[in-house]
């Protein structure tokens, strides 16, 4: 068992390991440290020389991988893929170009994301899957055939339509939540409902169709009738 588990763990590393490096090839195969300092400073017309000193600034004018005239471990260490890349495998992650701490933007932009993301989720899943229910238990009626039309229709909508519409109807037009912004505690809640709400009825159309069929599979094995 003690050799499975640090077997397990022994994958699970090369294949963070592996991610991470194929991340970090892609990117900067897209992006070069000159695209990146010209991007930062601004403007098309910028000198080679401001372009070097943000390079040597932000620690990008290092080799990428390996240092070949660096010494010993220095050869692996000195390049900008274990001093930008590597260290977020232990949870560093380090400052942005502009400077902002990574971690503490996470921290506070993370509360937020969950207030909205977990009641969406935990929501969602009751309403479709009632309404999935409700589908398989009145089926070849048409009942069945004017919820299935629904989800068709729902699911060809873009979600993109139902936030926009909603902030629409609902911000501008009934004025009865905030078109925008955040806050914390209590007053938090009426900047959720309306997105939480768009959030699940956005997701009824396909993710209805998808629960209604894997239970329209099980829903005449023996267990379930048991």
């Amino acid at each position: 068992m003690l050799r499975y588990l640090l077997r397990r763990i022994g994958y699970g590393f090369l294949i963070l390991l592996g991610v991470n490096l194929l991340t970090f090839l892609l990117f900067f195969a897209v992006n070069t440290p000159d695209d990146m300092a010209r991007l930062n400073i601004g403007g098309k017309r910028v000198t080679a020389e401001a372009i070097q000193n943000w390079k040597e600034a932000h620690g990008y004018d290092k080799p990428l991988i390996w240092n070949s005239k660096a010494q010993g471990t220095e050869k692996a260490t000195d390049t900008i893929f274990w001093t930008h890349s590597a260290r977020l495998m232990v949870g560093a992650l380090g400052s942005s170009d502009a400077g902002r701490d990574i971690a503490y933007e996470i921290k506070e932009r993370a509360w937020p994301s969950l207030a909205l993301a977990l009641p969406t989720f935990l929501l969602g899943v009751i309403v479709i899957v009632t309404f999935s229910l409700g589908l398989v238990f009145f089926r070849r009626t048409k009942l069945e055939y004017g919820g299935v039309i629904l989800a068709v229709v729902m699911m060809s909508i873009s979600s993109l339509f139902y936030i926009i519409f909603g902030q629409w109807l609902f911000s501008k037009v009934f004025k009865l939540f905030p078109i925008s912004g955040f806050e914390t505690g209590t007053a938090m809640i009426t900047f959720l409902i309306l997105p939480i709400a768009i959030g699940v009825f956005s997701r009824i159309g396909g993710d209805a169709l998808l629960y209604r069929s894997m239970f329209l599979e099980e829903i005449n094995k023996d267990y379930v009738r048991t």
